[in-house]
C-alpha cells in the first residue's frame, strides 16, 4: 500500500534543467529500488535511472552524465535532477517504487506515480 506523488515536471529550453521528486507514503515495511521511467506516445515505458536502498544507481545510456538520481531514504523521497535537457528528454516520466509490506515478507511489489510531463522545446 505506497502511493507516490510525483512533482518537479514542466517545460524548459533545450539545455535547461529541471529537478523532479517524488514522495513514498503509506503502509509499506520498507522500499528497496526507486527509479524514474519514462514513455512517450507509442513507445514502451523505459528506464531512466534506478537507486537502490544502499545508494547503487543504474543509469540509461542516453541520459549517463547529464542526470543524477538521488534519495533520501528517512523521507521515502527520490529526486532526479535533470541537466543539458534536449528535445528528446521530452516524455512523461514515472516514479517507480519496489516495496515490501510485510516484515516477514520477502516479495516486493511494484509501484507507480501518475507519471509528470516533461517538455523540452525552444
Amino acid at each position: 500500500q505506497v502511493q507516490l506523488v510525483e512533482s518537479g515536471g514542466g517545460s524548459v529550453q533545450p539545455g535547461g534543467s529541471l529537478r523532479l521528486s517524488c514522495a513514498a507514503s503509506g503502509r509499506f515495511f520498507l522500499i528497496n529500488g526507486m527509479g524514474w521511467y519514462r514513455q512517450a506516445p507509442g513507445k514502451q515505458r523505459e528506464l531512466v535511472a534506478v537507486i537502490n536502498s544502499g545508494g547503487i544507481t543504474n543509469y540509461a545510456d542516453s541520459v549517463k552524465g547529464r542526470f543524477t538520481i538521488s534519495r533520501d531514504n528517512a523521507k521515502n523521497t527520490v529526486y532526479l535532477q535533470m541537466n543539458s535537457l534536449k528535445s528528446e528528454d521530452t516524455d512523461v516520466y514515472y516514479c517507480n517504487a519496489d516495496a515490501s509490506l510485510s516484515t516477514y515478507s520477502r516479495t516486493f511489489f511494484r509501484y507507480w506515480g501518475q507519471g509528470t510531463q516533461v517538455t523540452v522545446s525552444s
